[in-house]
C-alpha cells in the first residue's frame, strides 16, 4: 500500500477527531478566557477567570484531587490483585471471573450509588450487622454522606475499568516466564518486581489514569452519599446551569483537567522508575 493511500485510509478517522474532540476542545479553551456580563458573554480575552479558580476555589480542586488519588490508588491496587488472579492464580475459572467483572460494568452508575446508601445508611446493613454483634450502641452516622463514603463508592464503580487494562498487560506475559522465574529461585516478591511489574506497568499507569479522571470529573456521587465538602464537580455543574457563567465553568473544568494530567503523570513517572528498579534487580 502507498503512503498516500494510507493516508486517504486515515483520513476519516482524523476528520472525526478534529470535529469530534479538537474542535470543542479548542473551543472550551477559548470560552474560558471570555466573561459574563449581564447574562451574555463578552468576548474580551483574559485570565481573570482562572485567577479566581486558584483563589476561590482552590480548597475544593485540593480536596477533589486527594478524593480522586486516594480512590485511584486503592482502585489500581484492588484492580491489580483481581487482575493478578484471574491470570496467573485462578486457572480455568480465570474466565469466569473476568466474565464476573465484566457483568458489573452493565449495571446501571445510580444503581451502584443507592445500593451503598443501603449499606452505609443509619439503618443500612453494616450499621444492622455492628449493631446485632454489639460492636456499637447507636449507628455510626458518619458511614454515609462523608468522605469516606464517596471513595467507597467510586472505587467500587471504578474498579472494573481498573482490571481491564491491568488483565490486558498481564496476558502479556507467558506462564514460561513466571515458572522461569521460580526455578531460579526468586521469590514471589522478587517474581513479581522483576517480571510482573516492569511488563504491567502500562496497564497500570492507564487503571490509575482512568480511575483519576473518572473521580476528578464526578459531582454525582459527591451528591448523593458525600458531606458538606464539595468536590470541584459540584461547584462546576452551577456555573453551566443557574448562574449562567460558562466561561467560569469552562476555566475550573480546564483547571482540574490540568490537575489530573499532572497527578496522572507524576504516577507514571514514580511507577516508571520503580518497574526500571525492579528490572534491574
Amino acid at each position: 500500500m502507498s503512503r498516500r493511500a494510507a493516508l486517504l485510509l486515515t483520513l476519516p478517522a482524523a476528520l472525526v477527531f478534529l470535529g469530534a474532540f479538537l474542535a470543542p476542545a479548542l473551543w472550551f479553551v477559548l470560552l474560558s478566557t471570555w466573561r459574563v456580563d449581564l447574562y451574555d458573554i463578552a468576548r474580551e480575552p483574559s485570565l481573570a477567570n482562572y485567577a479566581q479558580v486558584w483563589t476561590r476555589y482552590g480548597p475544593s480542586m485540593a480536596y477533589t484531587a486527594g478524593v480522586a488519588s486516594a480512590v485511584a490508588l486503592l482502585t489500581t491496587a484492588l484492580g491489580f490483585a483481581l487482575a493478578f488472579l484471574i491470570r496467573f492464580r485462578a486457572g480455568r475459572w480465570g474466565p469466569l471471573l473476568l466474565f464476573a467483572v465484566l457483568v458489573t460494568l452493565f449495571g446501571g452508575y445510580l444503581m451502584k450509588i443507592y445500593a451503598w446508601k443501603t449499606i452505609l445508611g443509619n439503618e443500612g446493613l453494616l450499621n444492622s450487622a455492628l449493631l446485632s454483634a454489639g460492636l456499637v450502641r447507636e449507628p455510626v452516622e458518619w458511614l454515609l454522606y462523608s468522605t469516606p463514603a464517596v471513595v467507597v463508592t467510586l472505587v467500587h464503580f471504578a474498579l472494573p475499568f481498573a482490571v481491564l487494562p491491568i488483565y490486558a498487560s498481564l496476558r502479556g506475559i507467558a506462564d514460561a516466564e513466571m515458572d522461569a522465574a521460580r526455578d531460579l529461585g526468586a521469590s514471589p516478591g522478587a517474581t513479581l518486581a522483576t517480571v510482573v511489574l516492569p511488563r504491567a506497568q502500562g496497564g497500570i499507569a492507564a487503571a490509575f489514569t482512568l480511575a483519576f479522571l473518572t473521580t476528578a470529573g464526578d459531582y454525582v456521587t459527591p451528591l448523593l452519599v458525600g458531606g458538606r465538602q464539595n468536590m470541584i464537580g459540584n461547584l462546576i455543574q452551577p456555573q453551566f446551569g443557574a448562574a449562567f457563567n460558562w466561561p467560569l465553568g469552562a476555566a475550573m473544568s480546564l483547571s482540574m483537567l490540568l490537575v489530573a494530567v499532572a497527578v496522572s503523570l507524576l504516577f507514571r513517572v514514580l511507577l516508571g522508575a520503580l518497574a526500571a528498579r525492579g528490572a534491574g534487580a
